[in-house]
């Protein structure tokens, strides 16, 4: 048997220019590899672009939500190494989730010791539904970790006002928005925010990511959790991780922060140009800018009509004319095997097993051109 060719046109290319490299290369050449004056810069300008009083960098997207999650003191694991262990038996700590999502959405929660419970999306923005939400909270509920699926944000002012209302958490999953807006305001701001800059990502460091707040005392804990529980080197206060950065990533994306902007804006006239193509296709509903919302399209996703049958046909298509595509994500979180040993068979999501058997995401990315656009708008058309 032979492997698939490589496809033509790929779904993710990042975009790595010389003096992206140079930065690279003068962390390299400056002998501090490690968490060092370069993550104190990126710091201080994601803080400043995202326009949050505090960024912690991180060592990638998932470590950001775990942190963010302990560092307000949410599950049992928040309290490790803070007290002797006591006999408390009391209920564990309820963060609700979105049923459709990245697996590490939920999974942080069981990694700080409490429980998720996942709730269904809306089918316009693939974000949380603020009513169900809102019918979800129940005496234990701390926290509601919101997550801007593709590129646009999700539900986010209403999830907010929600919040302070009801005096729960809110942390934003902003894995895949970086540079969107709702009301003019970053994602990421609206609470405490959570980046990831894989190699994927709209900004890429290879992996890495970043906790936004404007908290001063979360923003300490992040910092003392990520360094293996330490304020004072070598003096361990509580148990923490290693999620530090290196020098070089926090380089490459301070040589990429300044160019987000441009980059987004042609993601999202690439999106504009493959809408417009694909107005005449039967059984595609194709992404939507809702009014308010600032979208930067980290993915291009479809909607196909006819349910998995009729969404894998058309992904066997577009391989066979050389155009790369995803399902993002084809089980709900709550459908996962891991969710379902530990008792979640019984989640009524059905928006989000609608939307993941319909789901596809094909190219959209800044390196396309014109007549890449083209060619997967024809795939697609058939």
């Amino acid at each position: 048997m032979h492997d698939d060719p490589s496809p033509a046109i790929k779904l993710a290319h990042p975009i790595i220019d010389d003096d992206e490299r140079s930065a690279v290369l003068d962390a390299l050449n400056s002998g501090q590899l490690a968490q060092g004056p370069r993550v104190s810069a990126f710091e201080a300008a994601f803080a400043r672009y995202v326009g949050s009083k505090h960024a912690v960098a991180v060592a990638n997207g998932t470590a950001a939500l775990h942190l963010a999650v302990l560092a307000h003191a949410i599950g049992s694991a928040s309290a490790l190494g803070q007290a002797p262990a006591t006999k408390d038996q009391r209920p564990p700590d309820e963060v609700l989730v979105p049923a459709f999502s990245f697996a590490a959405t939920a999974n942080v929660v069981l990694l700080a010791g409490a429980r998720p419970v996942f709730v269904d999306v809306r089918d316009d923005d693939f974000g949380l539904d603020a009513g169900l939400v809102e019918a979800a909270i129940t005496p234990r509920t701390r926290a509601v970790i919101a997550a801007h699926l593709y590129g646009q944000t999700c539900d986010i002012e209403a999830l907010r006002d929600l919040c302070r209302r009801r005096e729960l958490v809110l942390i934003e999953d902003a894995a895949q928005a970086i540079g969107a807006t709702a009301g003019g305001r970053k994602a990421g701001t609206f609470g405490t925010g959570c980046f990831s800059f894989y190699a994927t990502k709209n900004l890429t460091t290879g992996e890495g990511g970043m906790i936004t707040t404007d908290d001063a005392a979360v923003a300490a804990r992040a910092r003392v959790l990520r360094s293996q529980g330490e304020a004072v080197r070598y003096v361990t206060e509580e148990l923490g991780y290693n999620y530090r950065l290196t020098e070089m990533a926090a380089a490459l994306g301070l040589a990429q922060l300044p160019k987000i902007d441009a980059r987004n804006e042609k993601r999202r006239t690439n999106a504009a140009r493959l809408t417009e193509r694909l107005r005449v296709a039967a059984g595609i509903v194709t992404p939507i800018e809702l009014p308010g919302r600032r979208h930067v399209y980290h993915q291009y996703t479809l909607r196909v009509a006819g349910g998995a049958a009729a969404r894998d046909a058309l992904q066997a298509r577009l391989r066979e004319r050389g155009v790369e595509s995803a399902t993002f994500y084809p089980t709900p979180i709550p459908s996962q095997p891991l969710y379902q040993r530990l008792g979640y068979g019984d989640a009524a999501v059905p928006v989000a097993q609608r939307l993941a058997s319909e789901v596809l995401s094909v190219p959209v990315h800044p390196a396309l051109s014109e007549a890449d656009i083209a060619a997967v708008a024809a795939a697609i058309l058939g």
